[in-house]
C-alpha cells in the first residue's frame, strides 16, 4: 500500500495516496488482491491521512491547509481498464467537499480543505499503462514530467496560506481548455507525437 503525505510546512499537508496495483485490465479480470490494494490505498488511506491531519491542525492555533490530489476519473469521466482507480479518485473530490462541510458545521475557521489536480504526470504508474494506441496518444498529447507540474502547483499552493485565505480551492494544472488545445494541436499539426512513447 502506498500512502504519501507530504508536509511542506507545519501548516500545509499534501495527501497523495495513489495506486492502481500497476494493473490495466477490465474489472471482470481484476484480482481480489488488486482491488483491495486500490481501494485501501486511494480511499481508506486518504481518509486516514485526512483524519490525522485535521486532528493535528485543530490542536494548533494557526490551523492549516490540507490538499488532496485527485486523478483520472475524479471529473466523472470513465476510466476503462482501471475502473476501480477511477472510482476511488472520484471519491477524492467528494471526501474533500464533505470534510470542508464538516469543518464548517463545527464552526472551524482555521482549517481548510483543497483539491489539487496535476493532470497526467509521467510517473511509473502512468507509463506502465502505455500499452494501447489510445493510451499512447493521450500520454504523448497531455502528459508532463513531475518537475513541470510541480513548478506550476507549488507556487499556487504556497500563495493560499500566504494570503491568509481559508476558502476551499481546486488548483488544476491540466485544465479542460489546455487539454483540448493540446489535442487539437496534435490532430492539426502532429504536435507532441512520440514525445514519451512511440505510437503505431
Amino acid at each position: 500500500m502506498i500512502l504519501k503525505s507530504y508536509c511542506l510546512h507545519h501548516d500545509w499537508i499534501i495527501n497523495n495516496a495513489g495506486s492502481n496495483a500497476y494493473s490495466y485490465k477490465p474489472l471482470s479480470e481484476a484480482s481480489d488482491e488488486d482491488l483491495i490494494e486500490v481501494v485501501t490505498t486511494n480511499a481508506l488511506g486518504l481518509m486516514l491521512c485526512c483524519r490525522e491531519a485535521i486532528k493535528m491542525m485543530l490542536n494548533q492555533p494557526r490551523g492549516g491547509h490540507i490538499f488532496n490530489i485527485d486523478g483520472a476519473g475524479s471529473d466523472g469521466r470513465p476510466t476503462p481498464r482501471f475502473a476501480a482507480y477511477g472510482a476511488t479518485k472520484r471519491s477524492v473530490v467528494h471526501l474533500t467537499k464533505s470534510l470542508q462541510a464538516e469543518l464548517q458545521m463545527q464552526d472551524v475557521k482555521n482549517v481548510a480543505m483543497h483539491n489539487l489536480s496535476p493532470g497526467m504526470v509521467t510517473t511509473d504508474l502512468l507509463m506502465s499503462g502505455a500499452t494501447t494506441k489510445q493510451a499512447k496518444f493521450f500520454i504523448n498529447a497531455l502528459a508532463e514530467p513531475p518537475e513541470v507540474v510541480a513548478e506550476y502547483l507549488i507556487p499556487n499552493i504556497r500563495s493560499i496560506p500566504a494570503n491568509g485565505s481559508m476558502k476551499p480551492t481546486y488548483i488544476r494544472f491540466l485544465t479542460g481548455i489546455k487539454a483540448y488545445s493540446q489535442i487539437f494541436s496534435r490532430f492539426a499539426f502532429g504536435a507532441r507525437r512520440n514525445r514519451y512513447v512511440l505510437e503505431d
